[in-house]
């Protein structure tokens, strides 16, 4: 509540143009925030109970059936495991290839607008120091022209040159601090993605050789 009331519309105001291309990163980065979060639940699965269920229809030579458990599946291990399946009847090789360019499409998905996000943690302290420039750049040249003119310095009028400074530099970084965390522990849920990923691509491979050979 106190954070709110110390930024209300006079604070932003006062706080001088710089001030609203730091609120649209702060909007921009709370939705990709919500975002992410909503897609990285949604595609979560239970891997270990995901590849069982594949191992049983691949050993029992139902590859129909594996692939509509991948296609009742959402996600990107089901999407590669999928592009594995398809070419159940092809060479090892060509297989893992299809697996690879399939991994490749969903890793692009999993990164989406996260970088974006990267972004904005990185430029929100520089929009902040540009604000606090620009306010000292102000406040000066008050100094300036009271001087110039031998008149005493406004005391509001220098004041209002500071706090300029100040609420851009404080806006920057309630803007930059939790979007630097929130990139972080999107990244390292990417990468958790990444692993599950590989581990289940080569688990398939393993299955399918181990099928090829029980002919």
């Amino acid at each position: 509540d106190q954070l709110i009331k110390n930024f209300s519309l006079e604070r932003i105001q006062k706080g001088g143009a710089i001030m609203y291309p730091i609120i649209l990163c702060s909007i921009i980065a709370f939705a990709i925030i919500l975002e992410r979060l909503y897609y990285l639940r949604r595609i979560k699965i239970d891997t270990i109970a995901f590849m069982n269920n594949i191992e049983g229809a691949l050993k029992h030579n139902k590859v129909a059936e594996a692939v509509k458990i991948c296609e009742d599946t959402e996600g990107p291990i089901a999407a590669i495991v999928k592009a594995g399946i398809l070419k159940y009847d092809r060479p090892r090789q060509e297989m893992r290839e299809a697996i690879e360019d399939a991994g490749h499409q969903e890793v692009h998905g999993l990164e989406k607008h996260v970088k974006i996000l990267a972004t904005i943690a990185h430029i929100s302290p520089l929009l902040g120091l540009l604000g606090t420039v620009t306010g000292m750049i102000k406040a000066f040249q008050v100094i300036q022209v009271k001087t110039s003119a031998l008149n005493p310095v406004g005391t509001g009028d220098l004041a209002g040159g500071i706090l300029q400074a100040l609420l851009t530099t404080a806006a920057g970084l309630i803007v930059a601090v939790p979007a630097i965390v929130a990139y972080h522990y999107l990244e390292a849920k990417v990468h958790d993605f990444v692993f599950e990923m590989e581990r289940s691509a080569t688990e398939l491979i393993n299955i399918m050789s181990q099928r090829i050979e029980g002919y």
